[in-house]
């Protein structure tokens, strides 16, 4: 969470230099090369079995290339601190997801958690006006941030199966392989290698932390603690992540932060709290 949460910060400060398809391009294929690195040194083997390609693949459209060019292209149409506390609606989606897709009970508290969540990510979206949209483009910008949400919720529900198969390490590497694979064309059609060469010693110091510590490390430790524990105590971690950006934002950026978007990231976390509460409270040992 201290690496995905300052990695809004990073990916603001990289977009503001060179186009979203450069940045994700290059960290996604960074990311790939230091997992490939780590398994090396660990002795582990690089070759994958057939029938792990197509989720691999899937996981990497949908997980890497998809979601980060979408918060990519969101970071420049709105800010790191909006980003981070809509990020905390992420749980939400998994509480929605688990309903569905496994029938669990869906009681009042959690229901309740689940409204007030969202009623905080409109409070955030909307700069506290929520009978009207704030001025385009940052409000596109932040629903863009908030539909990355439900991405990631999808994304993480996709790789279950091929990460319990592969191991975490493997998989991790697989998937973030195929996504620097599938940005390939995207990055030769649009000539992105142009964009890397105007990146500041900033900017590469932003661009290789996002792709070493948020995409290698920060993906394979996420599906590493999801291996060993439950997810609710793993997502409950995602409440840290707004605070790290806000903090990170303000200091390294020096963005503004409103009223609304404190109240607004606030009343999100709570609502968030609140339905990992109403699950500990229907089975006391997930405590």
């Amino acid at each position: 969470m201290l690496f995905w949460g300052v990695s809004f910060v990073a990916t603001k400060l990289v977009v503001g230099q060179i186009s979203p398809v450069a940045l994700i391009s290059a960290r996604a294929l960074i990311g790939a090369l230091a997992l490939i690195a780590l398994l090396a040194l660990r002795g582990e083997t690089l070759l994958l079995p057939r029938d792990a390609w197509r989720p691999l693949l899937v996981m990497g459209f949908v997980g890497v290339s998809f979601h980060q060019l979408l918060q990519a292209y969101a970071l420049t149409l709105t800010s790191a601190v909006n980003t981070g506390w809509l990020i905390g609606a992420t749980p939400l989606w998994s509480a929605l997801f688990s309903a569905v897709a496994l029938r669990e009970r869906l009681g009042p508290g959690k229901l309740f958690g689940l409204l007030l969540g969202f009623l905080g990510a409109a409070l955030v979206v909307t700069r506290g006006s929520l009978t009207g949209f704030a001025p385009l483009p940052s409000t596109r910008g932040d629903l863009l941030i908030l539909f990355s949400t439900l991405n990631w919720a999808f994304y993480s529900v996709i790789g279950h199966g091929t990460i319990a198969r592969l191991g975490p390490a493997r998989a991790t590497t697989g998937a973030l392989s195929a996504g620097a694979l599938l940005l390939f064309p995207l990055f030769i059609a649009t000539r992105a290698w142009n964009d890397l060469l105007r990146l500041t010693l900033a900017g590469w110091v932003a661009l290789l932390f996002l792709g070493v510590c948020c995409s290698a490390l920060g993906y394979l430790f996420w599906f590493a603690a999801l291996a060993r524990i439950e997810a609710s105590r793993v997502a409950a971690f995602l409440y840290l992540e707004p605070l790290v950006t806000l903090a990170a934002a303000v200091v390294m950026l020096g963005e503004s932060v409103t009223l609304a978007t404190l109240v607004g990231g606030a009343v999100l976390v709570g609502g968030v709290v609140l339905v990992q509460r109403a699950d500990l409270d229907r089975d006391p040992g997930r405590a």
